[in-house]
């Protein structure tokens, strides 16, 4: 950990600063050691379409690292933000003498192919309704209380789930209005409890399979 420290160049970006651009030739490779950023994309008309929120710890940068080519999405910091970078040859050094690193980066490779695939399913085979239930279980997954419950933390902003399921933030707060008037969730401050969760995935895989 010293010697990878040690190569890293250090960068603290600000609450809304770009962090990468999309088709930037850059070859960077990022460590988020505070704060978190979100992966994000704009559509022609502007509309933006959000692909991952990546935590403190986490890595973003790497594709282009990886194979050489411009950059695939843009990335902005949701909030205060450091990071520790290291260039595309640095970073392929660390790879090649740190066999555990590797596996470590195609262990999480492997989770956002996963991912990937998932959220293809969903827009290909779900309604807008049933997109924002799916998100809503995604969301809950760090937050299981028990075998039926679980808690998001914070709430989440309507126009970021739509965002992320291709909707609008008008459909996402309609879906909320009825699963809170359905009794499978509650506002308690600044949490969203699920009350149901197999009853929420249950309405999710009645329609994927149609």
């Amino acid at each position: 950990m010293q010697d990878i420290e040690s190569r890293c160049r250090w960068h603290t970006f600000a609450k809304d600063e770009q962090i990468i651009d999309r088709e930037d030739e850059s070859k960077d490779v990022y460590f988020i050691v505070s704060g978190n950023v979100r992966v994000v994309n704009y559509s022609l008309s502007g509309r933006e379409v959000a692909f991952e929120d990546i935590r403190s710890g986490s890595i973003f940068g790497e594709l282009a690292a990886l194979d050489g080519e411009r950059r695939s999405a843009n990335v902005v910091a949701l909030t205060m933000t450091d990071v520790a970078t290291l260039t595309r040859n640095k970073f392929e050094e660390v790879l090649a003498e740190n066999p555990d690193v590797a596996m470590r980066l195609m262990h999480r490779l492997a989770q956002v192919i996963r991912a990937s695939t998932d959220r293809i399913m969903d827009l290909s085979t779900l309604g807008a309704n049933n997109r924002v239930y799916a998100e809503l279980l995604r969301l809950a997954h760090e937050g299981v209380l028990d075998e039926n419950s679980a808690v998001i933390k914070p709430v989440p902003i309507h126009g970021d789930i739509a965002s992320r399921v291709s909707t609008t933030r008008e459909t996402v707060a309609r879906v909320l209005s009825d699963l809170s008037k359905k009794g499978l969730v509650t506002r308690e401050g600044s949490q969203l409890h699920l009350h149901d969760v197999m009853r929420l995935q249950e309405m999710v895989e009645e329609f994927r399979g149609d």
